[in-house]
């Protein structure tokens, strides 16, 4: 039975910095069951390397000596080795052909590997997860990102006393000032050229939780999709109040054929059968924080075509995307890169369909940062190792050489393996297509 793990150290992103388990989490894991943890040496990882001593792990160059390895974002190809188990966030679950031949390699090699992002109860809720701490984090750089915008165009708000989310101690130092703002915001109000002051969260799950936790450090109000369409025309509005709306799947899709009613099921299984309606509540918003799921099966929400449309024609309202999702070329059209924590956000124009890095320009600044988590690192990085930390000895110990039908491991784990010796699991044996 193995005994040994090995925790990688992150290197996609320069300012990647989080961890799958924590040092108070291996102390828990090594007191309790009699396991030993391998962790590759980091100069940049949040946790440094002696907290890891002190909790009984071995700082090593390389994990050669561990079976089993868990890791957070893509790992190079060169990293793996033959029979071995990684539990990694994979991106591979809807072909992502990126990473298709880091997937080969792990089949050439006959590895096991396991997804985060997969791993849920009987009901499909996802049991570990950085998502919260994506909506916290986009939220704040989102609001910093609407100041340092708002300020090019020549207003100022108190949004200009917020700083990048990785820029704080702590998340508590960040909410601190943003309660600031808002208090500021309640007193003094908000300049009329930019009120009423809307921001819409597409989405309802952790990220938007998330997202919408931020948001309520502020005075804000909550308003329905309908009654968003109505607000504009709603005389002597207060200046002091943020409008939020929280936009669900048959606010954004609706049939084709207009004799049949929105059916969530239906819209699940059947996507080609829905349409866009989304673009009729743009125009109403001033910050859309884009929080939900989307793969190409479904409707865009925003695409390229509507926004030169709509900046051919007038200055429009929409000043910032918060695109969390952030998937590129996906359900915002025009956020055509995840960026990076150093150079985190754009600007797009509509009529020459071209970005430019920064907070200048015309056209709409996309807030689009691949690894939001990490702007929090110490704090998402405990909550995902609070979550993960029970399933650690069933992983390590587990015998990865009997068939998958006889693999012993805890259901929600199982149910999230990819590959078992190399070979796609029955759940996921549609990625085939993709390589």
């Amino acid at each position: 039975m193995n005994k040994i793990f090995g925790i990688r150290h992150e290197d996609k992103y320069v300012m990647e910095r989080r961890v799958a388990i924590t040092p108070k989490h291996i102390k828990k894991i090594i007191d309790e069951n009699d396991l030993e943890a391998l962790v590759m040496n980091s100069p940049k990882r949040i946790f440094k390397d002696k907290e890891f001593i002190d909790s009984g792990a071995t700082i090593v160059d390389s994990l050669e000596k561990a079976p089993v390895i868990f890791g957070v974002k893509e790992m190079p190809i060169s990293f793996f080795e033959k029979d071995k188990t990684y539990i990694f966030f994979s991106h591979v679950i809807k072909g992502q052909e990126y990473n298709m031949p880091m997937l080969k390699k792990m089949m050439e090699l006959k590895c096991n590997l396991i997804e985060y992002e997969r791993i849920s109860d009987d009901q499909g809720k996802r049991l570990i997860f950085f998502g919260k701490f994506a909506g916290l984090a986009g939220m704040i750089n989102s609001l910093w990102s609407l100041g340092l915008r708002l300020k090019h165009l020549g207003i100022d708000t108190p949004f200009l006393k917020l700083k990048q989310s990785h820029k704080y101690n702590s998340l508590e130092e960040a909410k601190n000032v943003i309660s600031k703002i808002g208090h500021e915001i309640a007193v003094n109000g908000l300049p009329k050229e930019i009120t009423p002051l809307t921001i819409g969260f597409t989405g309802y799950g952790n990220v938007s939780k998330g997202a919408q936790e931020i948001a309520a450090l502020l005075p804000i109000k909550e308003v329905s999709p309908s009654e968003l369409l109505e607000l504009q025309k709603t005389p002597n509005l207060p200046n002091n109040v943020l409008y939020k709306i929280v936009f669900k799947e048959t606010d954004l899709s609706e049939p084709i054929d207009s004799n049949t009613k929105f059916d969530l099921q239906d819209y699940y299984s059947h996507p080609e059968k829905y349409k866009n309606q989304f673009e009729k509540y743009i125009p109403h918003l001033s910050v859309l924080m884009n929080c939900m799921y989307w793969e190409e099966r479904y409707p865009r929400i925003i695409t390229k075509d509507y926004l030169e449309k709509i900046y051919t024609d007038k200055n429009p309202k929409l000043t910032v995307i918060g695109d969390i999702t952030c998937d590129p070329d996906g359900s915002i059209e025009c956020t055509h890169i995840g960026t990076e924590i150093e150079d985190p956000i754009f600007v797009y124009d509509p009529i020459t369909r071209k970005p430019t890095m920064g907070f200048e320009g015309r056209g709409l600044l996309i807030m689009s940062v691949d690894i939001l988590p990490s702007e929090l690192p110490r704090e998402s990085s405990i909550s995902f190792g609070d979550a993960l930390e029970k399933f650690v000895k069933d992983i390590v110990t587990a015998d990865y050489d009997v068939t998958f039908e006889l693999l012993d491991l805890p259901k929600p784990i199982k149910k999230a393996m990819i590959l078992h010796k190399g070979e796609l699991t029955p759940g996921f044996k549609y990625i085939a297509e993709y390589l």
